[in-house]
């Protein structure tokens, strides 16, 4: 009995009909669906992210020497650069309900092809991204609106310790009282000390009983995300977590494109000192930032949310097929 679905057949119903909610919800408000390319020659450099790679093979390049045979592809790991292209290009408020693919570990919250809901509103910063993103999690999940608290706090209130302030051997300290003393022994990366922390300590307790919108990442950690005019310390990104579990990761969107090659070569000289493979950077996205509009962007993880709404412990009971089955 190999062959069944890794949910049942009510489920997939449910999650059906949940879908279809959340496609409702962004056509009642204007936005247009769009679908962008899954595979593509550039890849992202996040070195927290592994993309799958494959070689196309066609008529075009058949005639290529044997070395040379094949363009390599790239999975995407998220639609953000095709979708922002979009944006660039006119498209208005755009949304979009896609699979995506990480080179990563299988588990309770993960499966290498998962479903991600994506959008942009254009005229938004992150804040007015967080108002409209809390109504469709108490329209899904039937929630409490949602709690917002900064990166800072998050740290001060849980572990006593300023994220932004502390000394890597602060937040060492703070780690050894976690009983991650050993794993971060040898480690002097700070953002990768500060991701594990929040992981650890954070993530599961932080927003037990209404989700919460965590807020001004440090700058380091901006991504694709503007740094503060307030606060240079910080970046214009949110988290949103619910019962432990991570939902989504949001930005008022970056569009300085010699700031974003900056930080793409950044990442990429990381992954080589971290034994990694830099990956290849996107030129087209890059130049289309600077015809970006004012807008803020997030990716949601739709498994996860369908996890919370239907009270399921493991993303297999959402899925149709899990990576085991497939």
């Amino acid at each position: 009995m190999d062959w069944l679905p890794s949910a049942n057949l009510q489920q997939l119903r449910k999650r059906a009909k949940i879908i279809q909610t959340i496609r409702q919800f962004f056509i009642d408000r204007g936005l247009l669906e769009v679908e962008t390319p899954t595979l593509s020659q550039a890849a992202v450099t996040d070195i927290h992210l592994s993309c799958f790679k494959t070689s196309f093979i066609g008529p075009q390049i058949s005639s290529a020497k044997p070395s040379q045979l094949g363009v390599s592809l790239y999975l995407q790991t998220s639609p953000e650069f095709h979708m922002k292209r979009l944006l660039s290009a006119g498209s208005g408020s755009i949304f979009q309900i896609s699979k995506v693919f990480r080179n990563e570990e299988s588990g309770r919250y993960h499966n290498p092809e998962f479903s991600l809901l994506e959008w942009y509103q254009v005229g938004f910063d992150h804040f007015l991204l967080m108002d409209e993103m809390d109504q469709l999690l108490q329209l899904v999940l039937c929630s409490e609106s949602a709690r917002r608290c900064t990166y800072q706090d998050a740290f001060l209130e849980v572990l006593a310790v300023d994220p932004l302030e502390a000394s890597i051997a602060e937040l060492k300290e703070a780690g050894a009282s976690l009983d991650l003393g050993d794993v971060l022994s040898a480690e002097e990366n700070r953002d990768t000390i500060l991701q594990l922390l929040f992981c650890v300590a954070i993530e599961p307790v932080i927003a037990l009983h209404a989700p919460c919108f965590i807020y001004n990442f440090p700058a380091s950690q901006a991504a694709l995300a503007k740094i503060s005019q307030h606060d240079p310390r910080v970046a214009e990104r949110f988290e949103v977590y619910y019962k432990g579990i991570e939902l989504a990761n949001g930005f008022n969107e970056l569009s300085d494109s010699a700031e974003q090659l900056r930080r793409f070569e950044d990442d990429n000289r990381l992954r080589k000192l971290s034994g990694l493979v830099a990956m290849p950077i996107d030129y087209r996205f890059i130049s289309s930032l600077p015809h970006l509009p004012d807008c803020a962007g997030v990716a949601l993880g739709i498994d996860r949310l369908l996890m919370l709404a239907m009270g399921k412990s493991h993303i297999n009971d959402v899925l149709s097929f899990s990576i085991k089955g497939a």
